[in-house]
């Protein structure tokens, strides 16, 4: 699953600076000129990133950004504020909205990028286009491999997408509702059953392996992928 940005810049020449380098980099690229643009998209689908330009038309992207935080949707969606303002009480202001971090123009596509892996890696791991592992089962996402001490495991794109997720999060407890709205999309309804047939499906791909017992079913709450034995 190619991870997407939003990016929220009225200048077309940054905007397809951006585009060019954030393509490049392997990422899904949304465009927005504005806030209200940005709003109206982030309504339909959340994407994994949100590249934000402080100086926008209309609402600014500082306004933005303590919108989504303000919101239990869109409380833990990663942003990057992009701003020409480098004054110290400006990026103050920048954190204090809970950005995940401050990039301020002109800089380097290269470092953007440096910084852009970096929150994905803190907040969205799965987003990060990194090989995970645990134990000897691996998943390559820029390859789109999974494979158990080199041999290949055969999975369909949901079954990958929730093992990616996983992965991401060790030991961590997800409910159905969670693994909905992370794994399908929180705009795509779907039985919470629907996530057991997958979750059995992914049991299923690693039982040859030996690996099925990694995703374990907790009482009352949800899955986890467990450690290795």
């Amino acid at each position: 699953m190619t991870p997407t940005i939003l990016v929220v810049e009225d200048e077309p020449a940054i905007m397809e600076l951006l585009r060019v380098n954030l393509v490049d980099a392997g990422y899904d690229v949304k465009a927005a000129p504005d806030a209200e643009t940005a709003q109206a998209m982030l309504k339909n689908d959340l994407p994994d990133l949100v590249l934000l330009d402080w100086m926008l038309p209309g609402l600014s992207g500082l306004a933005v950004a303590k919108q989504l935080r303000s919101d239990s949707r869109t409380r833990e969606l990663p942003i990057i504020m992009v701003t020409a303002r480098s004054e110290e009480s400006d990026k103050i202001a920048g954190l204090e909205a809970w950005v995940d971090d401050y990039v301020t123009k002109p800089f380097s596509p290269r470092e953007l990028r440096a910084r852009i892996k970096a929150v994905l890696r803190r907040r969205a791991p799965e987003a990060a286009l990194e090989p995970l592992s645990a134990g000897p089962l691996t998943l390559d996402p820029t390859t789109h491999r999974v494979a158990v001490s080199g041999k290949p495991v055969h999975l369909g794109p949901t079954e990958f997408r929730l093992l990616q997720f996983f992965l991401a999060r060790p030991e961590r407890v997800h409910s159905r509702s969670q693994l909905q709205d992370q794994v399908w999309g929180d705009q795509v309804y779907i039985e919470e059953r629907t996530v057991d047939v997958h979750i059995r499906r992914l049991r299923l791909a690693l039982e040859p392996f030996g690996m099925d017992r990694l995703i374990e079913t907790v009482r009352g709450s949800g899955y986890r992928l467990a450690s290795p034995r």
